[in-house]
This record gives structure tokens, sequence and C-alpha cells, in this order.
């Protein structure tokens, strides 16, 4: 059984950082993509980054191009991301989620955590 749980989230002000992780049971967790999502209140859920098997390639939405950073330590089968200069606009209840290939699908992703919630105020 695969079981991914994340932690992490909490409140912060604009401008300030936070790092979410995930970690993961079941075997061969370095032969899968992983992901995170978010989806905040009324909402779809959204795409935020994904890494391939290796952590040699990482895709990122627009909307947090140089400001989030994922990663991923094969060795204790967790993947964080680290997220700087937080807006308002990304509160949102996180989900890292595991994948045969690091696409922005959610539909390729055969895995979810619970979620993690993130506030983050003005």
């Amino acid at each position: 059984q695969v079981q991914l749980v994340e932690s992490g989230g909490g409140l912060r002000q604009a401008g300030d950082s936070l790092r979410l992780s995930c970690a993961t049971s079941g075997r061969f967790f370095s032969n899968y993509a992983m992901g995170w999502f978010r989806q905040a209140p009324g909402k779809e859920r959204e795409f935020v980054a994904a890494i391939s098997w290796s952590g040699g390639s990482t895709y990122y939405a627009d909307s947090v191009k140089g400001r989030f950073t994922i990663s991923r330590d094969n060795a204790r089968n967790t993947v964080s991301l680290q997220m700087n200069s937080l807006k308002p606009e990304d509160t949102a209840i996180y989900y890292c989620a595991r994948g045969s290939r690091p696409t922005k699908d959610r539909y390729e992703y055969d895995y979810w955590g619970q979620g993690t919630q993130v506030t983050v105020s003005s």
C-alpha cells in the first residue's frame, strides 16, 4: 500500500518562506515522478510543481516559477517544496502526488496525500 503524508504547512505573512515535505511509503519510490498541487476554497485543484524520478527535471506553474523549488531525496523517500516570497494567493491546501511522469495533468497521478494547509496573510 502506498501512502503519502504531507507536513510543514502553516500560517505565514506575505514575503515569508515555508518548506513542505511529503513522506512516502511503498516500494520503488525512485521509479516515479512526484508532483505538488494545491486547491484554494472554491477553486479547482491546480498544478504547482513536478519532478522526475531522478530529480534531474523539474517543472513549475508560471505562478510559482522563481519562488518555489521542488526537490526529492530518493534515499529517504521524500519530496519537498521550498516556498519563498509567499503571497496571499498562495493560500491553499497543498497535496503531493505520485505519478508515472512529471506532468501538469492531475489525472496522471495515482496516489495522493491528505494535504496540508498553507495560509498566507497580507
